[in-house]
């Protein structure tokens, strides 16, 4: 799950990027940036080594240094990225564009069923599967992307929340719990998609899901 904070983004992952000194990097950072996501998407931040990120960026160390300034500094910057595709923005452009929250949240749901299975790119999310089995002393990449998950769980509830006051949703419906358990369905369609789970499978999770609806 991305960040849903705007339309074609989640709000900034960390700190703008520091600028850097010296002469232009020799090589595409777009193209850089982009293998340096798919490797973070696969494997996670803590099992991808610098070795590991120079070899698939096609850049020296002292490259990635220069232009992004240290590992982590290239993941947050990865991450603010990633919010911006179509695969990292897809939540935030449906609670945009639909003005019903049923709507949304049912095009969240059926979207998240095709995009995160899609073979075109890794499976499931950066944002919900890229920081698990973090050292202690990587704990801020840990909690960067815990952040970026609690406040789309958030807005989820904001969401409910207008959505009772304004009478879609029952006077008793818990927008909290509601927007709790529609985060959990799609952490854990994330999680099933890199297990192997295709679109098919997941849309039914999708539509079973979307039942719970008050």
């Amino acid at each position: 799950m991305t960040e849903a904070a705007t339309p074609d983004s989640a709000p900034a992952a960390g700190p703008a990027p520091r600028p850097r000194r010296g002469r232009p990097p020799a090589f595409d950072r777009d193209e850089a940036l982009s293998a340096a996501t798919r490797l973070f998407w696969e494997r996670g931040y803590e099992a991808t080594s610098v070795t590991d990120l120079t070899t698939a960026m096609g850049i020296r160390p002292g490259s990635l240094y220069a232009a992004f300034g240290d590992k982590r500094s290239l993941f947050e910057e990865v991450v603010r990225r990633y919010g911006h595709s179509p695969v990292g923005a897809f939540v935030g452009v449906a609670l945009a564009e639909e003005t019903g929250a049923r709507a949304a949240f049912a095009r969240i749901l059926r979207e998240a069923a095709a995009i995160y299975p899609d073979p075109s790119h890794p499976a499931g999310c950066l944002v919900i599967s890229a920081a698990t089995n973090i050292t202690p002393q990587d704990a801020g990449v840990q909690a960067l992307l815990r952040d970026l998950r609690n406040r789309n769980r958030q807005v989820f509830e904001d969401r409910l929340l207008a959505a009772r006051q304004d009478g879609e949703l029952p006077p008793g419906t818990d927008p909290k719990a509601l927007a709790g358990y529609l985060a959990t369905v799609i952490q854990g369609m994330s999680q099933q998609a890199r297990d192997g789970a295709t679109a098919e499978e997941l849309g039914r999770v999708a539509e079973l899901a979307l039942r719970a609806w008050p």
